[in-house]
């Protein structure tokens, strides 16, 4: 017993701080035995019988352990102001060690208040507008910094603003170990300033072989689950610095762009005979134009005395009665978007013979329903040009070559 005394008395304490460190350790179990195991318990046992999320979320992230652990901390630290001597041993060493503790837990449950603010953020739409994530990631790291900074700062009884003050020589290093996180977080200000990206953004970057859904923008990369399923990593720093194509404008429209060309073999381009001319004006879509069409035609013929030579005259072909019933057909289909642009053009004709192209909007942006409505419409096309004289151009097959064959 005089062994115990005499090694406590070397570190300030005598019979009555002993006495009140007792009365510290016990204070301690009971507020921690109260807290977590009444307490704590209580709530969360409420909490997973709740249908609130948020109670659940602030559970799951542990949020009112980690303020359980700071409080207690701070109850230790107070008692040993008022109960321990004030420069002893004892004290300096317990009131450090509170401090720390308080420190370290305040910075935990900031992390937890982070993560539950985070959690419930995905609830809201209008939070996808803004990278929470990276903003959140930034705000932990310079909360861990500046915390580390105060802790050792308590451990070595100096001021922060001397530690700050001499980290001003070490601002190279800081620049060249953060540089990631730092760029990452200008980066996602910028994005979100900007209203470049956010959360299920349809986002293709081949640089990096990006071509799908954004479900991920963290502090230094942003998480892309592509088409195929994979994912693709991209830094945050390069949708700044590098280009991207962003589909988020084409899903607010409403309407997703058909751009896709037919092409017709250009030696079954000709006039209209009037047999075929007649026939054609049956159809129902096609008879306003080809009436119209014919009218204005005679018109010239008879102004300028045209003679029988189809040189001197104008006439009818049955590629321009073509794009004429393919304009009417897109426009009286029911989902095609009249609303925006709508036209069946030709492209330079070349080797693979006379490119028409259909330039339409569909009535909506989802994938499957877009690409059903593209393959109608080419469907039809390729059923019906052969009732106005073309061919589709088509490089010879190993069909073709045996049936020039056999000629031989």
């Amino acid at each position: 017993m005089q062994q115990l005394d005499t090694i406590l008395k070397q570190y300030g304490i005598d019979s009555d701080h002993s006495i009140s460190l007792i009365i510290i350790f016990f204070t301690a179990l009971i507020v921690h035995f109260i807290l977590h195991r009444i307490v704590l318990r209580v709530f969360e046992r409420r909490a997973q019988a709740s249908s609130h999320l948020w109670l659940q979320i602030i559970t799951g992230n542990k949020l009112f352990h980690r303020l359980a652990f700071t409080l207690q901390g701070m109850i230790v630290n107070i008692q040993a102001v008022l109960w321990l001597q004030k420069g002893s041993d004892a004290a300096l060493i317990l009131t450090t060690c509170a401090q720390l503790w308080v420190m370290l837990y305040a910075l935990m449950s900031l992390f937890s208040l982070l993560d539950v603010i985070s959690g419930l953020s995905h609830r809201f739409a209008f939070a996808s507008q803004f990278p929470l994530k990276g903003i959140f990631q930034g705000v932990k790291l310079v909360s861990a910094i500046v915390i580390g900074i105060m802790m050792i700062s308590l451990l070595i009884g100096k001021s922060p603003a001397i530690l700050i003050s001499g980290l001003g020589a070490m601002a190279a290093v800081l620049m060249l170990v953060f540089k990631d996180p730092i760029l990452g977080l200008v980066a996602g200000i910028q994005l979100s300033a900007n209203s470049m990206l956010k959360l299920g953004d349809w986002l293709e970057m081949p640089k990096y072989g990006a071509d799908g859904e954004v479900v991920d923008i963290g502090l230094t990369t942003v998480k892309v689950r592509n088409w195929d399923n994979t994912i693709t990593t991209i830094p945050t720093y390069s949708l700044v610095s590098d280009a991207f194509k962003n589909w988020s404008g084409m899903s607010a429209s409403g309407g997703r762009r058909i751009k896709r060309c037919i092409n017709i073999d250009t030696t079954s381009i000709r006039f209209l005979s009037q047999d075929e001319q007649d026939k054609l004006m049956q159809v129902r879509l096609l008879k306003p134009y080809m009436v119209a069409r014919q009218e204005e035609i005679d018109s010239w013929n008879g102004q300028v005395a045209a003679t029988a030579s189809v040189l001197n005259q104008r006439s009818m072909t049955n590629v321009g009665i073509f794009r004429a019933y393919l304009t009417e057909y897109l426009r009286q289909h029911l989902l095609i978007r009249q609303d925006m642009t709508l036209m069946v053009r030709q492209l330079s004709s070349g080797a693979e013979g006379l490119p028409v192209e259909i330039y339409a909007f569909t009535n909506t942006v989802a994938w499957l329903e877009y690409e059903s409505i593209q393959a109608d419409i080419f469907d039809h096309i390729f059923a019906v040009i052969g009732e106005f004289g073309l061919r589709i151009h088509q490089a010879p097959t190993g069909s073709d070559m045996r049936a020039i064959g056999s000629l031989g």
